[in-house]
């Protein structure tokens, strides 16, 4: 096991930090104050090679592992949680998704252009009355000709009102439960699609989220992602994808709360002395300081079998609830450190908590997650082989 950074790694690290600090950092109070999203960032992205980050360089992405998508994320959102999850959305739950489950002409057709930043992916598995329970999906697509017809709902979908091509589930065959669901491919120029954004949310004001609606819209059946029937491996093989960036980023939330709050202890001064010399204010700043550790490791150990190709579900899943949680922790504690002032968005430390509890929630709640554990370790829960291999990036290690 090497703990070290690659030097690879750290220019990547630095220059995500960089264009964060000079192009989120300034803005992102505004942005989310006025409900936001400043597409320019995803372009700036796409021209660092970012937003194929872990794509193969002949599919059009800068051909690094996955823990380099970590660290894209981390850095992201450490900037603001709305555009961490607009490349986990575009890269982690569509594009990993095309790479593994696309046919070639479909990776030519939308993975590459995706990679390459020139087309945006968005991923619509949840609806109204469907979240953690997959099979209670509305959506349906019927088989007419060489087309599927497709009509239903999708809702808290990040990019919305700006992806162009969508990967979507639906019914193809009801009988047969969620071994009936199946995958599409959606552009968003189809008659009969439409999107309406969501307002009023609570955090990640600065994303653009809302409801897909899908009026008799007519999917080629070379849109199909994978075989009929397949769509609900297809969607968890998307979630252990989804899932890790996800847990990535909330490292980044929980350094951006360390960060805040190391400054404002150096800042703020009771009874004489920085904040900081306080032994309660310093135990809140060392359980960030632990979360924020034992987060990386969770994660990092999750990408490093990914990049060996290994079925990973288990380890994704406690990567994300622990460090979800961590972050939402890292969050609440960035704000009494502040005392009053982090209850005004004069600091971001306000906006850091409620972002924090999105990803509690998405991607498989806290509560998902915990009862996917204790099945793990009560051998009520195994895990079957993958039926279409991750890439697998560290050829040496698979060799071995």
């Amino acid at each position: 096991m090497n703990f070290e950074y690659s030097e690879e790694q750290i220019m990547l690290r630095n220059t995500v930090r960089s264009f964060v600090d000079k192009e989120i950092m300034p803005y992102i109070a505004e942005w989310d104050r006025e409900g936001i999203f400043d597409t320019s960032i995803m372009k700036k992205l796409a021209d660092l090679g970012l937003m194929g980050v872990c794509i193969p360089e002949e599919y059009g992405g800068s051909g690094m592992d996955y823990n380099a998508l970590a660290i894209v994320c981390e850095e992201l959102e450490r900037g603001d949680t709305a555009f961490r999850t607009a490349v986990s959305v575009h890269t982690g739950l569509n594009s990993m998704s095309l790479l593994q489950w696309g046919n070639e002409e479909q990776k030519q057709k939308y993975l590459a252009p995706q990679a390459k930043g020139e087309k945006v992916g968005a991923f619509g598995l949840t609806e109204p009355a469907a979240g953690s329970d997959v099979a209670s999906l509305q959506t349906t697509a019927v088989k007419e000709g060489d087309h599927y017809i497709l009509n239903g709902q999708k809702t808290w979908i990040s990019l919305c009102d700006t992806a162009d091509h969508f990967l979507v589930f639906a019914y193809t065959d009801r009988s047969k439960k969620h071994h009936g669901i199946s995958a599409f491919i959606v552009e968003r120029t189809w008659e009969g699609f439409s999107s309406k954004a969501t307002k009023g949310k609570l955090g990640i004001r600065a994303g653009n989220t809302g409801e897909l609606f899908f009026d008799n819209v007519k999917v080629p059946e070379e849109n199909l992602l994978g075989e009929e029937g397949e769509g609900f491996k297809i969607a968890m093989a998307s979630l252990d994808n989804g899932r890790f960036t996800v847990a990535a980023g909330a490292c980044g939330q929980i350094m951006a709360c360390l960060e805040a709050s190391v400054k404002y202890c150096h800042e703020r001064e009771t009874f004489g002395k920085e904040i900081g010399r306080h032994q309660l204010v310093q135990q809140m700043i060392a359980k960030m300081e632990a979360g924020l550790q034992m987060s990386r490791l969770l994660v990092y150990r999750a990408g490093e079998l990914k990049n060996q190709g290994k079925r990973n579900t288990r380890e994704t899943s406690l990567a994300k609830w622990q460090a979800c949680d961590f972050a939402n922790q890292a969050a609440d504690d960035a704000v009494q450190v502040h005392g009053a002032y982090g209850y005004s968005d004069e600091y971001p430390v306000e906006r850091y908590l409620r972002n924090s509890k999105a990803p509690v929630i998405y991607e498989g709640t806290r509560e998902i997650h915990t009862i996917m554990q204790a099945e793990y370790v009560l051998g009520y829960r195994v895990d079957k082989p993958l039926n279409k291999m991750l890439p697998a990036w560290n050829k040496e290690l698979v060799s071995k």
